[in-house]
């Protein structure tokens, strides 16, 4: 199964971090190039534990859903996402968050599985790992510039 892990350093809070990384509103922005959206469960604001958003995205010219459960949710040191349909076999989403001096190390631990044998891992390895590692980079870097900006609160809806 591929594993995919990310570290990104953030100059905020570990609380702006770790609801910006539950916003749906900010996931949404950071798919805008897939026109990803979310069609069911919680589609605004902060998923939390035992929530499920399902997304609607176009992904190699193909419109798929995905639905998603929160599984674990300790805010604000972790919460994971799991696939519960969708055109995966699996997918485990674990955010880690921790306090590193003057700023928050966030870790993603992205592990999935494709269908179809031998044929999903030819695809995983020649073009899906890197597809999806370039997606959650795209997802971090927004976190990072919303959590260290004024930004955030244009989706956390504070004053």
């Amino acid at each position: 199964m591929p594993k995919i892990e990310l570290t990104t350093s953030i100059k905020s809070t570990i609380e702006i971090c770790f609801d910006l990384s539950t916003s749906i509103d900010l996931h949404k922005l950071s798919t805008s190039h897939t026109n990803e959206h979310a069609i069911a469960g919680t589609t605004s604001g902060l998923i939390k534990m035992n929530e499920l958003v399902t997304w609607e995205a176009i992904h190699f010219g193909i419109r798929q859903q995905l639905t998603s459960k929160i599984t674990a949710y300790e805010k604000p040191f972790h919460f994971r996402d799991e696939q519960v349909k969708g055109a995966f076999k699996s997918i485990k989403h674990n955010h880690y968050f921790e306090n590193n001096g003057n700023e928050i190390i966030m870790k993603d631990v992205f592990e999935f599985e494709s269908p179809y044998g031998v044929f999903g891992e030819l695809f995983n390895k020649l073009i899906l790992t890197k597809y999806l590692t370039k997606f959650l980079i795209v997802r971090n870097n927004l976190i990072k510039d919303f959590a260290e900006s004024e930004k955030w609160k244009t989706i956390l809806n504070e004053k």
